[in-house]
């Protein structure tokens, strides 16, 4: 059985202590981005978890200082049912009275009446240094109330001191110090979409299209989006085009019309020159049309990137930082700074708000006065590296001198939404390194059989935005046709392997290592790319297709809570795939607000279910009308979905009817969701450049002689940090018998999953946020990727 890490604890009984008896409030302000019901519903529940009275305040700022039925009790069923929708359930407003200190003084007497003293506020820096301003005048509001007569001296000294914790909303992904904002992904998800429409009929009309994206101040939509689509140019505010663009746009555009049907050019909003002068999409549309005669049209995506519902990445990241929101708030002391929770890697942190807000300021100072090349490096590592992969990608050409190296290709396992677009950016790069690409269709077993074509530029125009798997995939391992393997190698002359695939394209790769003693032609550099919607590869916190399936799986359940809407009391059980991996069913439930889950890693009985079911029907006999509980497909050999089914039914009867759905292959197709995309063009560069490397390092007497461990290696992701890590040394870490890792990193999310369903759960498995200060010097070494 897979174990699973001990993770530093929190004391929940301490929190208790903490909580109880204390209120607090939260608001949403500033612009809605999808994602913050998510966070609502997560600062509630964890906040009534824990013991405190929770206020939720509505119409934010504006809530706050009118007071009255704006500021309301909540209650654990107050947020049911919310995780799924966009926007922001409690309202949001800009508001000038905020700005002024009279507006402040009634925002003080509205909360301090009620015994408010932790306050938690999801927005952007505007809506998060207002929050600042607010618990710094404190004391000195209240000490005015006093002399008011408002409230008395006793209730000043009560509640002399406001715990401030801020979320931030901004699909604009402007805010320095975090990996990501609420909103942000869910955004792209809106802009991908309508990418993938425009595509189908600007290749039936052979049309160019200029869509805009929001984006005043910052370029992050503008710029995953033109990564994630292959956009042939790009437009941002952090890096204007040099004097002489238009010519070399016009070039590009006419160059990328051999193979392909359609030009696709993406502009943030505030995308500007060198001189800082605004670059309109009616500008370049007419550009386009004069200089090349394209037919071109101009799409403006506006407000439906702010709408819709949000993704799955958006849930959980909500939850998680609004579960931390709370714990924050229990343990401050007078003497905490406040502070943001942001995101780095996959946890939480806690961050100085005011050392990101000053931060993020700066960028924003930085482009005023032009200094360019300050500012990509303000907005922190991924973005960096987000811009340096799409200038590589978009501005190289085929070599005119080609190298002595032959790089084979292959998928393996079975097919994940983004192996399409690793391929493709790996090729791109090996044919403008000046390397023959080969590829080989059905993995390991058409590696045997010599079922390869030879992969030109254009042969992967379009694949980005397709899943599957164009290259045909296979489960076979090498060591079932190895002679046939080694066959292949020689004849063409093949100087490296690059694997794209699941568990079985790392154990292959193994194997071909292990082998390496026997066969001298299987010294040569080798990569895998993690590619498996179960993401059970070793080596790795993230696999490319895992993204997508989480999506599939949570839009499946979505509409099956949906389905129950007109029928009372009602619980679905639902199977997701995964293997003996259970990530996909524990993000799953966490991203549709499952009442329960069951996977593999988490052993559990008879008398588990049977507390399970008596928990679900005490819920349903209340406020409940839908329950939902999640199942991954090999968590039990007994305990099967049917069993669990026809259980819940039998204990259940009287109070709720009971169905059972079975996801299936849904959550395998489908077109790859933006991080998927984006993810997989990424690791495909760094796998071709690390492969080039091997090649040039090891190549001796007119050969490629590579059998160190260090030459076969599995390219992970690991917090934020890629690495290629031997697969000689993930051997040891790996349960062979279940396809899975023997560590999971992500099983720490899991009390959150059964503290947010009502479950009296341990804390121990609960990673707390760190301290994190954000810097100058902090942003520029981070290796975000």
């Amino acid at each position: 059985m897979a174990k699973v890490k001990r993770q530093t604890s929190v004391d929940l009984e301490k929190l208790k202590m903490s909580g109880a008896g204390r209120a607090m409030a939260v608001l949403t302000s500033g612009g809605d981005a999808q994602g913050m019901n998510a966070a609502v519903r997560a600062v509630t529940r964890m906040g009534i978890y824990v013991g405190a009275k929770v206020f939720l305040i509505h119409e934010g700022y504006q809530g706050l200082v009118d007071g009255g039925d704006n500021i309301k009790l909540a209650h654990w069923h107050s947020v049911t049912n919310i995780i799924q929708l966009g926007g922001t359930v409690i309202g949001s407003a800009r508001c000038k009275a905020f700005t002024t200190r009279e507006g402040r003084l009634a925002a003080a007497f509205n909360l301090v009446k009620r015994g408010i003293t932790n306050l938690c506020v999801c927005g952007g820096d505007g809506s998060l240094t207002g929050a600042n301003t607010f618990r710094n005048e404190w004391s000195g509001l209240l000490q005015e109330l006093v002399e008011k007569g408002r409230i008395v001296d006793t209730m000043a000294r009560q509640y002399s001191h406001l715990n401030i914790v801020g979320l931030v909303g901004s699909i604009d992904n402007d805010f320095c110090g975090t990996d990501m904002t609420i909103g942000a992904d869910s955004a792209l998800h809106r802009i991908m979409e309508i990418v993938d429409a425009i595509m189908t009929t600007a290749q039936s009309h052979q049309r160019t299209f200029v869509l805009e994206v929001m984006g005043r101040h910052c370029g992050y939509l503008a710029l995953v989006s033109a990564l994630a689509s292959g956009a042939d140019w790009l437009f941002i505010p952090e890096v204007p085009p040099q004097e002489g663009w238009e010519d070399r746009m016009c070039a590009r555009l006419e160059a990328s019309r051999s193979g392909s049907r359609l030009n696709i050019i993406i502009v943030a909003e505030g995308a500007i020159d060198c001189n800082g002068k605004p670059i309109s999409s009616a500008y370049i549309k007419d550009l386009v049309g004069k200089r090349l005669g394209y037919d071109t049209r101009v799409t403006v995506l506006g407000h439906v990137q702010r709408g819709g519902t949000p993704s799955a990445f958006d849930r959980i990241l909500s939850s998680k930082l609004g579960v931390e929101a709370v714990v924050a708030l229990m343990e401050a002391a007078p003497d905490t700074p406040a502070c943001v929770i942001g995101l780095s890697g996959n946890h939480a942190v806690r961050l100085p708000l005011m050392e990101c807000v000053e931060m993020t300021q700066l960028v924003q100072q930085a482009m005023n006065e032009k200094r360019f090349s300050e500012v990509v490096k303000l907005r922190g590592g991924s973005f960096e590296n987000n811009w340096n992969i799409y200038r590589l990608l978009a501005f190289k050409k085929p070599a005119q001198i080609k190298t002595e190296f032959s790089i084979a290709i292959i998928n393996v396992g079975a097919p994940a939404p983004g192996m399409n677009a690793a391929v493709r950016s790996a090729v791109r790069l090996a044919i403008a390194q000046g390397h023959k690409v080969y590829a080989f269709h059905n993995g390991f077993q058409g590696l045997a059989d010599g079922e390869l074509f030879e992969m030109e530029w254009h042969t992967v125009a379009g694949w980005t935005g397709q899943g599957g798997s164009r290259l045909g995939t296979k489960r076979t391992l090498p060591s079932k046709c190895m002679e046939k393997i080694v066959s292949t190698l020689k004849t063409y002359s093949i100087t490296s392997l690059l694997v794209i695939g699941g568990f079985e394209g790392y154990h292959g790769v193994l194997e071909l290592f292990e082998a390496r003693r026997l066969y001298e032609e299987l010294c040569i550099p080798m990569c895998v790319i993690p590619a498996t919607i179960s993401n059970n590869v070793p080596g790795t916190d993230f696999s490319v297709g895992a993204d997508t399936a989480v999506n599939a799986a949570m839009e499946g359940c979505d509409k099956i809570k949906q389905s129950a809407s007109g029928t009372k009391r009602r619980v679905f059980v639902v199977e997701t795939m995964g293997g003996f991996c259970g990530y996909l069913a524990t993000t799953t439930a966490l991203a549709v607000g499952a009442d329960a889950v069951y996977i593999y890693e988490d052993p559990f009985n008879i008398h588990d279910l049977k507390t399970n079911v008596e928990h679900l029907a005490e819920k349903m006999k209340k406020d409940i009308q839908r329950g939902l509980v999640i199942r991954n497909e090999y968590c039990h050999a007994h305990y099967t979905t049917d069993f669990i089914h026809k259980l819940y039914s039998a204990e259940g009867k009287g109070i709720f009817d009971c169905r059972v759905n079975v996801l299936g292959h849904l959550q395998q197709g489908g077109a790859p969701s933006p991080f998927d995309r984006n993810f997989g063009t990424k690791m495909g560069v760094k796998a071709m450049q690390w492969l080039s490397e091997q090649m040039t390092d090891n190549f001796r007497q007119e050969r490629v002689f590579a059998n160190s461990p260090k030459t076969a290696c599995v390219l992970g992701l690991n917090r934020k940090v890629v690495a290629f890590t031997p697969v000689s040394d993930l051997k040891e870490i790996t349960d062979f018998e279940h396809r899975v890792p023997k560590d999971q990193w992500w099983y720490h999310v899991r009390p959150l999953l059964k503290m947010l369903a009502k479950y009296q759960t341990s804390f121990s498995e609960y990673v707390p946020g760190s301290l994190k200060h954000v810097t100058q010097r902090s942003l520029s070494v981070d290796n975000g990727f």
